[in-house]
């Protein structure tokens, strides 16, 4: 079968992939070596890639209120309802909610129909949930919306700073990168995060500064910047008053001691080329723009950007956010980096595109918007490529917000989701790997992403989609495009327009481009035109601001939102390594299930020993916005009063683990972004009397008050708790299971214990296993009998004739912490390296070294402590 070049579907890095159909529809895949974001490498959701290209739980033709339908009666009736709503109640009773996993050509087609056709900016993305602040901090600083530099910057810098960023689990190819830069060079790297996380690893210094202190430990720098007389003497905007706001901060602020405040600073100073990357730790806060504008005030006064090894770097969390940036996805913005407020920005894109009733005002942004159809005030919502109801905050507001709203459009590869659940009309669209079209990198590097399936069903493009409903709506004309070539070719066309009036985004270059010349288009960055090619900004001093000054901005940091008796404990949110957003596609990967296979709370052992909880236990977290139940991690990563929760679990994958409903809406004034990393909860013990693990070789419906299912290899399996024992447990499992079945039981009432297991012919087609707490036994070994072993299985562990591997430490590899800790002791292994040689673990993306290392670092402990 042919190898086709494509890209990644997951974070910003935006890594190219090789990818090789089998025949079969399954689908081989390997890092593209050709491809300047990752040389060959790939982490491990994109290499197992090709473990969720199949079609299960695939919508596979448009429905009606939950009956099937063609695509005419769907796109007629779409056409019909939003044209009624905005003909009773004007243009801005109508929105679109978009996603930053949308191809560059859907968000220019949804962009055009909604600012340029229907006349309202109500389109909004959920890149305004990860990305935003950091728009909005280049815009004040830089008059727009440009990344400085290039991801070479990290291998040429002499100290990489990581602000609010988990490199090694968020974006692990560009941590490698790094990795690969501080052996060969010596490269420094700093590392500012209230927790202790796998990018610490790397660290030569670890600020564990006060969570929501990042404003105020960059206000420091710049002020010690000032007293170095170290401040670039080009002249500035507002530099005099930048820099007496940094004066005015106070160090107790940060939570940090003099002296390590005294080593960043030294380590800054000593450095003629710094980079600063920052993430959704930055950016996902009520003051982000300030604490982004804070780290772009360093880099201005020093001069340390726009050069080689040096500069300011925001790294995306969704493979095209950076695309939908550039196409004006965010209510607030035109294609092309124009601005919806700039009247001439407004002629010109409506000159261009023909528009009959071009938007006049920005639109609704995320969390406003869905207020807005909480309200009543929008009265059709089409929802694309994107769960709301799990990942905005308050996410059960938003979803009851979604489920009273008058007509609900969603268009998803998944026929279940939490949002879909709420569809009027539910249409299948194409996915990753079905689709052709282009993403933009962090680094502002567009490339190819490419089809390679077929298609299941009738799934459709987005942009094909949303242009047939503009011809529908009476706007054939403009909507006609038969390829996707043509979509991009009249973006690069319009970014001509934008680059005469002043946009850094240019791309006419590509204006003539042809259908061949774009299935061969090779990764470019942005900009591409007559007279500019790629590299990076602002290298000589002059910016987009009307000065043309790089703007200064006085910052005055802002605490969070304060704990109280009532809620105690900060909550902090993020990512986990092996999964990404909503599990859509990751989750049906079996290896990436086995790393973390269900939502945690990691708990500072003092706040576990005050709450009584023990490791393993179950958790619940509340507060007024909502609830969640979650496995207990003790850990003293994190700081006491300061618990960390993954983001990843659904109602569909566990329904109480949905942290988002704990976080309230609280938004940053400026950009809009949520402050989606913290929330003020109370922690308590679970009340359960029950604690199951089950597996089945089929479909599996819990019906308790905890279960968090991941897919396995040859089924699924769940964690399960209740509150209440059930009748009878028999009666529970064949319920659980949909089997009809005798099962062998062994039930141990002095312990609290059942064990069923299903039997057909002598394979094992389903197990449940029940104690009073948390059940221990060998999960790898149960989940590895499924539909091969027989009554074995209720004995919970292997035999001596059975390794186990135990629980998944490197997911590249299938190497479990058993074989590690084995090979660690039996072969004295003191480095990761030799672990590396040894077993292969950890050779790869790298994401699991620092839990390699802290099995080294256990393993020499024992071994010191028996001598």
């Amino acid at each position: 079968m042919q190898t086709i070049r494509t890209t990644c579907p997951y974070c910003g890095v935006g890594c190219g992939v090789l990818a090789t159909p089998d025949g079969g529809g399954g689908l081989a895949v390997a890092g593209d070596p050709a491809h300047p974001a990752n040389r060959g490498r790939l982490c491990v959701k994109g290499a197992a890639l090709g473990e969720t290209a199949g079609h299960r739980g695939r919508l596979r033709a448009p429905r009606i209120h939950g009956r099937e339908a063609g695509w005419d009666e769907a796109l007629d009736l779409i056409a019909r309802r939003f044209c009624e709503t905005i003909a009773a109640h004007g243009p801005d009773s109508v929105a679109f909610y978009v996603s930053g996993q949308l191809l560059t050509e859907d968000y220019y087609v949804a962009n055009k129909l909604m600012k340029g056709y229907i006349g309202s900016a109500n389109i909004d993305t959920n890149s305004r949930l990860c990305m935003a602040s950091a728009v909005a901090g280049h815009r004040r600083a830089f008059g727009s919306d440009t990344v400085p530099g290039l991801y070479e910057d990290l291998e040429l810098a002499d100290t990489v700073v990581l602000v609010g960023s988990n490199l090694a689990w968020c974006h692990p190819v560009l941590y490698q990168r790094l990795v690969a830069a501080r052996e060969a060079r010596g490269t420094r790297v700093i590392v500012i995060d209230p927790r202790r996380t796998a990018t610490c690893d790397i660290a030569d210094l670890h600020l564990q500064i006060a969570p929501g202190s990042d404003a105020a430990l960059f206000n420091l720098l710049l002020a010690e910047i000032s007293r170095r007389s170290e401040v670039c003497p080009d002249d500035l905007e507002n530099i005099q008053e930048a820099l007496a706001a940094a004066r005015a901060t106070s160090p107790a602020v940060t939570g940090l001691a003099h002296s390590q405040l005294r080593q960043f600073f030294d380590l800054w100073m000593h450095s003629d080329k710094v980079v600063t990357v920052w993430s959704q730790g930055v950016n996902q806060s009520d003051s982000g723009t300030d604490k982004v504008n804070a780290i772009l005030n360093c880099h201005l006064a020093s001069g340390r950007i726009g050069r080689p090894g040096m500069g300011p770097f925001s790294v995306t969390g969704q493979p095209n956010a950076m695309g939908g940036r550039e196409v004006g996805g965010l209510a607030n913005m035109l294609a092309c980096h124009l601005e919806i407020g700039n009247p001439d920005h407004r002629e010109a894109v409506r000159t261009f595109w023909n528009a009959p009733r071009m938007a006049q005002r920005p639109g609704l942004k995320a969390v406003d918007m869905f207020r807005a159809v909480e309200e009543g005030r929008i009265k059709a919502l089409w929802v694309i490529c994107t769960n709301p109801a799990v990942t905005l905050p308050e996410a059960d507001r938003v979803a009851r917000a979604i489920a009273g709203c008058d007509f609900v459009v969603v268009s998803d590869i998944m026929a279940q989701t939490d949002t879909m659940r709420f569809a009027h009309v539910a249409l299948p669209a194409t996915g990753w790997g079905e689709k052709d079209g282009t993403v933009t990198n962090s680094e502002r590097r567009i490339s190819r992403q490419r089809r390679v399936l077929t298609p299941p069903g009738q799934a459709r493009d987005d942009w094909r989609i949303l242009a047939e409903v503009g011809r529908r709506m009476g706007w054939g004309a403009s909507f006609g495009w038969q390829h996707p070539a043509q979509v991009f070719a009249e973006y690069a066309a319009l970014s001509g327009v934008a680059a005469g009036l002043g946009s850094d985004f240019d791309i006419s270059a590509h204006a003539g481009i042809s259908v061949a010349q774009y299935d061969a288009l090779e990764p470019f960055l942005w900009p591409q035109s007559a007279t500019k090619q790629g590299g990076r900004f602002f290298g000589d001093g002059r910016f987009h601001t009307p000065s043309g000054r790089g703007r200064m901005v006085a910052v005055t940091p802002r605490p969070p939102q304060p704990v109280s008796e009532a809620y105690p404990f900060r909550l902090n949110t993020g990512r986990v390594r092996d999964h990404w957003h909503t599990m859509t596609r990751t989750g049906l990967s079996p290896r990436l299930s086995r790393h973390l296979a269900e939502p945690y709370l990691e708990l500072h052992p003092t706040d576990a020993a005050q709450l009584g909880l023990q490791p393993t236990a179950l958790a619940e977290v509340t507060n007024a916005h909502g609830s969640a139940v979650l496995r207990v991690l003790v850990s003293d990563r994190v700081a006491p009063g300061h618990p960390f929760a993954p983001m990843h679990w659904t109602g569909e994958t566990a329904p109480t683990g949905r942290v988002d409903a704990l976080v309230p809406g609280a938004t940053d004034p400026v950009s809009g972004q949520p402050a989606l990393k913290s929330a003020a909860v109370a922690i308590r013990p679970f009340a359960a009397r029950w604690f199951g693990f089950a597996v089945s070789a089929g479909e599996m419906r819990p019906d308790c008050d905890y279960w968090a299912r991941a897919i396995l290899p040859n089924g699924v399996q769940a964690e399960l708790a209740g509150r209440k024992p059930p009748a009878d447990w028999t009666d529970h499992a064949r319920a659980l299971f949909g089997l009809e079945d005798e099962p062998l039981v062994v039930h141990d009432r002095a312990r609290g214990q059942v064990r069923l297991a299903f039997l057909r012919d002598g394979r094992l087609q389903a197990a449940l296993f029940v104690a009073a707490g948390p059940v221990a036994l060998s999960r790898s070994h149960i989940t590895a009998l499924l539909c091969e072993g027989g009554a074995e299985v209720l004995a919970g562990r292997p035999g001596a004739d059975r390794p186990d591997e135990g629980a998944l430490v490197c997911a590249c590899f299938g190497i479990g912490v058993n074989s590690i800790v084995k090979a660690i002791a039996s072969r004295r292994l003191t480095s990761v390296e030799a672990v590396g040689q040894a077993l292969r673990a950890g050779t790869n993306c790298g994401s699991c070294r620092p839990e390699i290392r802290a099995l080294l670092d256990a393993g020499v402990a024992c071994r010191e402590a028996a001598q």
